[in-house]
């Protein structure tokens, strides 16, 4: 795999209290591990060296569990937010000096059992600046908020929803360092900001992931998660 990830951990994870009102979602006990311990095993399984955390709500702890990643053999930076959270975009922009001009993101609450390599590859012949992995989800995990046409999101949109939308946010995407150099440093903004404005200019690659996610972002997910490690799937 020759694309760094970068993984969203600095929100404040407030559908999580109280667990997270003394360690972050990163670290939250999943079957027996913290569960950044399980996202980064999964991505050395998929072949990724370099992961760089993108941290602020008690980030410190997170650096203290996973060092520089050595045990997990990948390689791990950090990046801090700062005096201000800076959202899920605004995080991203300023982890652009150790991300380089592509890579994967992934979110911090997210699981996922796909794989990286065909994503990677999809995402080279799709010439476009940025790419959004979907999922089918037709309304059963998350309401669904994404247009997919062809190869590329033809809409996403959280707020104003429509039947055509089958699809949601699969939790992982790659992106090029000029859709981030649009926005100022230290400015606050979300992600998810940044895919709807791309697929308005028609600039954002869809790929279709078949197999489910798990996410550990409200206590539902976590459930759900802790079985599917506990059923042994996964180690």
């Amino acid at each position: 795999m020759s694309l760094p990830v970068a993984i969203l951990a600095g929100g404040a994870a407030t559908r999580l209290r109280p667990i997270t009102e003394t360690i972050p979602k990163s670290l939250v006990n999943v079957a027996g591990r913290p569960f950044i311990e399980r996202q980064l095993e999964w991505l050395r399984q998929q072949g990724i060296e370099r992961v760089v955390l993108c941290v602020g709500h008690l980030g410190v702890r997170i650096e203290e569990v996973v060092g520089d990643g050595r045990r997990f053999d990948v390689q791990v930076v950090y990046s801090y937010d700062g005096d201000k959270l800076l959202g899920t975009g605004g995080a991203l922009r300023r982890a652009l000096p150790f991300l380089g001009e592509a890579f994967f993101v992934l979110y911090g609450d997210s699981y996922l059992t796909c794989h990286l390599a065909s994503v990677e590859a999809a995402f080279g012949q799709a010439g476009k600046p940025a790419m959004m992995t979907v999922f089918a989800n037709e309304g059963r995990w998350d309401t669904s908020n994404v247009i997919l046409r062809e190869g590329e999101i033809i809409l996403h949109d959280k707020k104003n929803l429509s039947p055509e939308m089958k699809h949601i946010d699969y939790g992982l995407g790659v992106l090029t360092a000029p859709v981030l150099r649009r926005y100022a440093e230290g400015e606050s903004f979300d992600l998810s900001s940044v895919y709807t404005e791309l697929a308005k200019r028609g600039d954002l690659a869809g790929f279709e992931i078949r197999e489910r996610f798990y996410e550990i972002g409200s206590f539902t997910g976590l459930k759900e998660t802790e079985e599917y490690f506990c059923r042994g799937v996964s180690s």
